[in-house]
């Protein structure tokens, strides 16, 4: 008898985030919400936030019922084993990833709300509770390619044995994870098959950070962001896009 895959469902304040209210997530193990997100998906069961996220944007005591809160004590350390947040990226779309990638050991990781495109129309929103900041696309020396943080992300869950996907139907997406419908998800019995990384290629990344060695222990990297070389962070992102050549960026 097979066991049954470890989904975890990890929700963004995108406007597509609304849509989980109506979902059934019970194919999941986990349903990670990040800051605001708790408020359009009923079902999360765990919410990671930064330092900075509003005590009052924040769920009383009534709301949480058992569920997980994730802070920087948890979410750092976590974070630091798979590189730091220099090369992982600094923004929580990324950092939720990685945190269930390592506490939650999933087999897939599926996220929808996420896909950090801001372009809207007169009238439209950028989130799902109407104009929010466009936090990934802050001039932030670890976010200077934010798909070739997702290659990353995906590369280094393909070494622990999952596979990233993308339930977003969003015609645009910085997000580099192959699309899957939530249907589809629910019945996976087996890893959905995804391109594996270039082995050679994710070494070559790995190995320009760690001679890079831009390591920051506590996770404040931006208390240390002068010693940090803008072009040498983009050199290495171009390593990590490099481990999927066939990729056509929108």
């Amino acid at each position: 008898m097979k066991t049954a895959l470890n989904k975890v469902l990890i929700v963004g304040s995108a406007p597509d985030a609304i849509k989980t209210a109506d979902w059934d997530t019970s194919c999941f193990s986990h349903t990670v919400v990040i800051n605001n997100a708790w408020k359009a998906c009923p079902s999360w069961s765990c919410l990671i936030y930064p330092e900075d996220f509003p005590i009052d944007r924040r769920p009383g005591d009534d709301a949480l019922c058992g569920r997980r809160i994730v802070t920087a004590q948890e979410f750092v350390p976590v974070q630091n084993e798979f590189g730091g947040f220099v090369y992982a990226g600094g923004t929580m779309s990324f950092t939720a990833g990685y945190w269930a990638l390592g506490a939650l050991k999933p087999d897939v990781i599926a996220y929808v709300g996420c896909d950090m495109v801001y372009e809207t129309q007169p009238g439209e929103s950028t989130h799902f509770y109407g104009l929010g900041t466009a936090d990934p696309l802050r001039p932030d020396v670890t976010l200077q390619s934010l798909e070739a943080k997702s290659l990353r992300l995906q590369a280094l869950a393909h070494q622990n044995g999952c596979s990233v996907v993308n339930l977003s139907e969003r015609k645009k997406s910085r997000l580099c994870f192959p699309r899957l419908a939530l249907t589809t998800l629910a019945t996976l019995t087996q890893r959905p098959h995804v391109e594996t990384p270039s082995p050679c290629a994710v070494e070559s990344a790995l190995n320009a950070e760690s001679d890079l060695g831009y390591w920051v222990e506590s996770g404040r990297y931006w208390e240390e962001q002068d010693r940090f070389d803008r072009q040498k962070l983009r050199d290495i992102d171009a390593l990590w896009l490099a481990t999927a050549p066939g990729l056509a960026l929108a």
